[in-house]
């Protein structure tokens, strides 16, 4: 094995624990809060350790901010049951312990890597799945017009935290947001 793969071996888990309490820091303190330092800490290495491997705080944040949304497979969902179905997977996704999409928002609003990073999220997971449902003509317009209606939702739930839509139970966000998202899915009112 060479040395420059050895090194690589061995550097892994020191990446692995700075990217853990990155995850973590950005979404418990924010992006303006968290600085390399504090995650340094966290991690308890040196600050240096952490530029060298990611270059930057924004470069860090790129790093950690790394989503799977899993959206469920909509080809076997009933057609009625689209956008109900739909939601209810991003309330749950959301709602699940250790989610970073409050800090990925906190952060898109004013800086450029992050607002590309969710809107990678958008083309490269959200928007092949909805391809399935709504046909390739119509998908972009289609994943354009639910990431409206989900974006907006986390936003005004999870970072904003307008207490009338904290207060909104799942089952009443899938059926007012789920019949809007139906309506964008399948092309009618």
């Amino acid at each position: 094995m060479s040395a420059s793969v050895t090194k690589v071996l061995r550097s892994q888990p020191t990446r692995d624990r700075i990217l853990e309490h990155a995850r973590r820091l950005f979404a418990q303190e924010g992006y303006e809060r968290t600085t390399i330092r504090t995650v340094a800490a966290a991690a308890t290495i040196n600050p240096s350790l952490v530029l060298r491997y990611y270059g930057s705080k924004e470069g860090l944040f790129a790093a950690a901010a790394s989503f799977d949304l899993a959206i469920p497979d909509l080809t076997g969902v009933p057609r009625a049951e689209l956008g109900r179905t739909l939601i209810r997977h991003f309330v749950r996704r959301w709602d699940a312990p250790g989610q970073d999409l409050p800090a990925l928002l906190r952060v898109a609003v004013t800086h450029e890597q992050a607002r590309e990073r969710l809107i990678q999220l958008f083309r490269e997971q959200v928007a092949p799945a909805l391809a399935k449902v709504c046909g390739p003509e119509r998908v972009a317009v289609c994943a354009a017009l639910v990431a409206t209606q989900t974006i907006g939702l986390a936003f005004t739930r999870y970072v904003l935290q307008l207490p009338p839509v904290v207060a909104l139970s799942e089952e009443e966000i899938v059926a007012q947001i789920g019949a809007t998202i139906q309506a964008y899915l399948i092309g009618e009112r």
